[in-house]
């Protein structure tokens, strides 16, 4: 498995937020977003087994480990993985664009897939593969990236045209500055959260925090 980096910091987006994670980011990704913060992860990393990421992990002793990347279900070992970090008794997030199957992942209380749906302003040019949003649970959640008014459109359309069935998530492109998307998200009454990166509210761009 190709690893980026492995690291202790807090959980900065969505429903965890604030928790005390070990990041275990995977190199290589699939799509190639404007805006993509960890750029870095696209190239470069080193060849990592199972073995030595849940060694890695287990020296860190800490119950919630957050796999990102990059695109991690892009890494053959996934899987099996997560099912070695459940049996180890962790909570597993799973942060992935939703463009390749999630079939294939265990199926637990454990898990929590955190879906980040691109919006137009990211040029990605892969969709969300067709059955993952039904694969969502109320333990998982969906998140945008709004950069601006088209992103926010966009995003309104998708969550009226499909029945989802996990928490939602809209966070401005940067982490940081809410006011405007807070006004459209209570304009709308959508039923979303309206959250920013707290990382980057605490150490702004630095890497690995």
């Amino acid at each position: 498995m190709n690893v980026v980096e492995i690291f202790y910091s807090l959980q900065g987006e969505g429903v965890l937020m604030g928790v005390p994670t070990t990041f275990v980011r995977f190199g290589g990704c699939n799509l190639d977003c404007t805006w993509c913060d960890t750029r870095y992860a696209r190239e470069g990393g080193e060849e990592m087994s199972v073995d030595q990421i849940l060694d890695r992990v287990e020296s860190m002793n800490v119950p919630f480990i957050c796999l990102t990347g990059g695109e991690p279900m892009l890494q053959e070992d996934i899987a099996t993985l997560t099912r070695e970090l459940l049996d180890g008794e962790h909570h597993v997030t799973i942060e992935t664009n939703g463009t390749i199957p999630l079939e294939g992942l265990p199926i637990s209380e454990d898990i929590l897939i955190s879906m980040d749906v691109k919006c137009p302003s990211s040029g990605a040019t892969i969709p969300v593969y067709g059955d993952n949003l039904e694969f969502l649970s109320p333990r998982d959640q969906l998140k945008f990236i709004i950069a601006d008014r088209i992103d926010y459109l966009f995003a309104r359309k998708m969550l009226r045209e499909s029945q989802l069935n996990c928490p939602v998530i809209m966070t401005p492109v940067g982490g940081t500055d809410l006011k405007e998307l807070a006004s459209w998200v209570l304009q709308d009454r959508l039923w979303v959260r309206v959250l920013p990166q707290l990382h980057k509210l605490i150490w702004g761009e630095k890497r690995g925090v």
